[in-house]
Order: C-alpha cells, then structure tokens, then sequence
C-alpha cells in the first residue's frame, strides 16, 4: 500500500507541470489581452506595453512559465491582474475555505438523504414506495437554480422569516441552511438511483442468496453483505465529488451574497486575470488528484479483496 500512495504522489508534480503548461498556452495564445482588457476601451498602447514589459508578459510563453513554476515552487502564486497589489493566495485562500465549507454541507445533505433512500427503494423494488420516491427525487434534480433559490428565499426567508436569507457566518451558522439545500437537493437524486442501482446488483449476487440459504440474519446480511458491497461505486461518485468543493457555485453564491470562489473565478476569466485562473486551475487539477488517491485506497478497506 505504500509503495502504490508513493507512486501515485510521484505523478503529482508532473501532472500539475503539464496543467500549469497548457492553461498559460490557452492564456498566451487564446483570444483577448488582458492588460488592453484593464485598461478599458481608450487605452493608450505605450501604457499597455510598458505595464506588459513591467510584468513580463511581452517574453517568451515559456520563459514565463518557467518563471512562474520557479515562484510557485517558493509558495509564490503572483499577484492579481484586475485586483492592483493584492496576491492571489490572499484573494484566492479565504474565498475557496467559503465555498468548501458550502459544498462539504451540501454533500452532506445528499449523502444523508440520498444513500438511506437507495438502500430503501432497493429492498421495495417493484412497489409504489419505489416509484414514488425516485419520481420525487428526480422532480427536485430537474428543478434549476433560478427555481429553487427564489422559492426558498421567498418561503423561508421572507414569508416566514426564520432563515437570513443572505450572508455568510461559517459553517455552523443558519445562513449555510438555504444555499446548502439548493446545491445538496439535486444531489440527493443522483446518490438515490445510484446506490439503488448497485444495491439491486448486489442482491442478485449468488452470495447473498447463499448467506440467506445458511441462515444468517437478514440484518447481518444486509449490513455484511448488501450495504458493504453496495456502497464501492457510490464510494467513487463520492470520492470524486470532494475534488468539486473547491470550484464554488456562481448562481448560487450570488443569490445568497456568499463571497465564496466562484464569484472571483467568473471575474477572473471575463477580466483575463490568468494569475488566479491558473491557481484555480491547479488547485482543482490537485484536489482531483487527492480525491481519486482517498478513492483508490477506500476502496481496500470496503473490499479486501481488492489488491494494489
């Protein structure tokens, strides 16, 4: 096992380098300048070069990027384009710890409603309580944003007026409740016909029918058997899922006024700000990285069949 976690972080440092590469290649060579962009429609172009010389952006793409690699590797992630002397780890840290926290509460309500309801639809395949709750599930993951947000505004925060309906005061705090639903509720669909999915694979294994055939409890074959094996493809979709918490959500940060990073991600891109861009870029591609290596070594502890 830690043979196989040293080869899988080996890889890291690589494959963050070639992501680092491609997206100054798409920033070098894609539309739009960023500094014209600053500058606004009536820039003087003796300006925009002696701002593009100061920065260092009238040099070769991979001699920036080399620069770059060598200040990143001192924990340096350069300053912000569009936000004049303000870092991009100070503009980027507390932000990204926003909308974690709002993405970790999110999954948290899909998880606790979604895997329950899986593992229940399962065991009455075939009945009305089946149907029912799939059909509802599926009803709340059609609903968009542009949907729900207002009618939890509305409903909870100004008719009935027990949730604030705007603001960010932590994770702990009762502002978290309403955008947490409506990132979690889509969430609670995907996690219910998933795990209903691998729960109905299970039960046709010929190993469930023969720990029935032996006598065992139907709970212990259930928890043992059922839930154990069940659960692996469930575990990947929410394995993976951790890798998003970083990314944020534009529409709904924006409804509940949460500084979180998708607002700042949004203004990065239209303003070509490809200091941040590239940060957020990497941080994603990392927390993926993490997130499929957690994935892989769960896997050996719901299943020690599985060998590395």
């Amino acid at each position: 096992m830690g043979a196989y976690i040293i080869r899988r972080l080996a890889w890291t440092p690589i494959l963050l380098l070639i992501v680092a590469l491609i997206t100054f290649l798409l920033g070098t060579y894609g539309p739009g300048d960023p500094v014209e962009i600053l500058q606004g429609q009536y820039n003087n172009p003796e300006v925009v070069e002696r701002i593009r010389e100061q920065r260092g952006l009238d040099r070769n793409v991979f001699v920036q990027y080399g620069v770059y690699v060598k200040n990143v590797l001192q924990g340096d992630l350069g300053e912000s384009f569009k936000y004049r002397d303000r870092t991009v780890a100070e503009l980027i840290g507390k932000r990204i710890w926003v909308s974690a926290q709002l993405g970790l509460a999110a999954s948290i309500i899909s998880l606790a409603l979604g895997i329950p309801l899986g593992l229940y639809t399962a065991m009455k395949q075939g009945t009305w309580i089946d149907v029912t709750t799939v059909s509802i599930t599926l009803f709340f993951m059609s609903l968009p944003v542009f949907i729900t947000a207002p009618v939890l505004l509305l409903t909870f925060g100004l008719w009935m007026g027990i949730l604030p309906i705007q603001g960010w005061g932590g994770f702990f705090d009762t502002r978290v409740v309403m955008p947490a639903l409506v990132l979690g509720i889509p969430g609670v669909a995907v996690m219910t016909r998933l795990t209903r999915a691998s729960t109905l694979d299970v039960l046709s294994q010929d190993y469930v029918r023969t720990a029935r055939a032996k006598g065992l409890g139907e709970f212990l074959v259930r928890r043992r058997h059922i839930l154990r094996n069940s659960l692996i493809p469930v575990f990947t979709v929410v394995g993976l899922s951790l890798a998003t918490l970083v990314e944020g959500s534009f529409i709904t940060e924006a409804y509940f006024g949460i500084p979180g990073i998708g607002s700042l991600a949004i203004e990065s891109f239209f303003s070509r700000d490809y200091p941040i861009i590239t940060a957020l870029v990497l941080i994603i591609a990392a927390a993926f990285v993490v997130a499929n290596l957690i994935v892989d070594i769960g896997y050996r502890f719901l299943d020690p069949r599985i060998r590395y």
